[in-house]
């Protein structure tokens, strides 16, 4: 069986499979495909901008990770997948057979809806953006330039934990604007996380621009658009984090696609019409008992994982497949050094003890146990190690 996308979709997939209990021969062969060569822990991400954490520690090789496992890994892309002949082709060449498809490819940010987009702003997805941005940011930090002006687009969620991260790497030197088109910030939160990072916005001094959009963006200006009056500001960087676009390589694969582009799926986590096909994450369109779409969130990925590895298991097992129920378990943001909020199972924090639960959590939700062990050892010895270097 084949896995496309090495996401929390993909990856968790592949693992809870590995895991489950097979009878002699029953047991498929496993293979995982990514673009990159690193597992991306997306929610820490954030950490790189202050050095909080080290990069081996968010995105560790595939082949470190799958260690130990029976587990095949690709690094390429799907140029086609021949439904009929349960084929996929690379772009290199490479034709691989399957008797169940995962589908995990998530999704991008869109770049092309406002002139400059692609050359001058930095997204904040993958690996490769917190390199970008990093490399921009000690640039600057090395310049003469007094102030560091910086500006993010959209104040969802990862507008609003970049702005604080940016903030309280730059401190006095930044000038962090945060410019949102809606008439608030993070407009799907709880009122509870949306009140905790407006004040760490605040306390940081970044400037929110309400109602206000983006016109054009240059090497060194972002024009912006409030009540039909157009104002163009000087800017050192800009971030680019509104909007999902589902990747382009779905649209010739000859799945139900529904009006946003994302594969239509049952709530056995199979592709509509196409029972050996399997999809979730951010590119599989599914609904909640209410009618509504389950959201795009690491959460989601996480949970749907378990199910889709289930019901593969199922299917080759000649077992019952289950049906998807999404539990919402509440939300966690990072605002800035050691301080975030999370709300959910009734329970509400912020500041130091909310960073450090968030921490715990995603400590516990790292790929494998070797993992987490090795990053909790570096967590808890970092402390010592940076008291010994301020001594000597």
């Amino acid at each position: 069986m084949c896995i496309l996308g090495g996401g929390f979709g993909g990856l968790y997939t592949a693992l809870r499979l590995h895991q489950l209990v097979w009878e002699p021969g029953q047991k498929p062969e496993i293979t995982l495909i990514d673009r990159q060569p690193n597992f991306v822990f997306a929610p820490l991400l954030y950490e790189l901008i202050t050095g909080e954490m080290q990069s081996w520690e968010i995105a560790p090789p595939f082949a470190e990770l799958l260690k130990g496992t029976d587990i095949r890994f690709i690094q390429g892309s799907v140029r086609q997948i021949d439904r009929d002949a349960k084929s996929i082709a690379l772009e290199d060449g490479t034709e691989l057979a399957f008797d169940r498809l995962v589908l995990a490819l998530g999704c991008e940010t869109p770049s092309e809806s406002v002139p400059g987009v692609t050359e001058h702003a930095i997204p904040f997805r993958s690996l490769p953006d917190a390199y970008r941005l990093d490399a921009k940011l000690r640039q600057l930090e090395t310049a003469s330039a007094e102030r560091i002006r910086v500006a993010i687009v959209g104040a969802g969620y990862c507008g609003v934990e970049v702005a604080c991260k940016i903030a309280d790497r730059l401190k006095d030197r930044g000038r962090v604007r945060l410019i949102q088109s809606r008439d608030t910030i993070l407009p799907n939160a709880p009122e509870f996380n949306r009140n905790a990072a407006l004040k760490a916005l605040e306390q940081r001094g970044v400037w929110v621009d309400l109602e206000t959009n983006v016109g054009e963006i240059t090497a060194d200006s972002i024009g912006l658009i409030y009540k039909g009056q157009t104002d163009t500001i000087p800017v050192e960087v800009v971030m680019w984090t509104v909007g999902n676009q589902v990747s382009p390589a779905i649209d010739g694969f000859g799945l139900p696609l529904d009006s946003r582009g994302k594969i239509i799926i049952t709530e056995l986590l199979q592709a509509k019409d196409n029972p050996d096909i399997f999809a979730l994450g951010d590119a599989a369109a599914i609904s909640d008992p209410d009618g509504g779409f389950v959201p795009t969130t690491a959460q989601v990925a996480f949970q749907q994982s378990d199910f889709v590895a289930w019901n593969i298991w199922s299917s080759l097992t000649n077992r019952p497949l289950l049906p998807f129920r999404y539990t919402n378990l509440g939300e966690m943001m990072v605002l800035g050094d050691d301080n975030a909020v999370l709300s959910g199972l009734g329970i509400q924090l912020d500041g130091p003890l909310a960073y450090l639960t968030r921490r715990l959590v995603y400590l516990y939700r790292l790929p494998t146990l070797e993992h987490q062990l090795k990053v909790g050892f570096n967590w808890l010895t970092q402390p010592l190690v940076k008291l010994l270097s301020t001594v000597n």
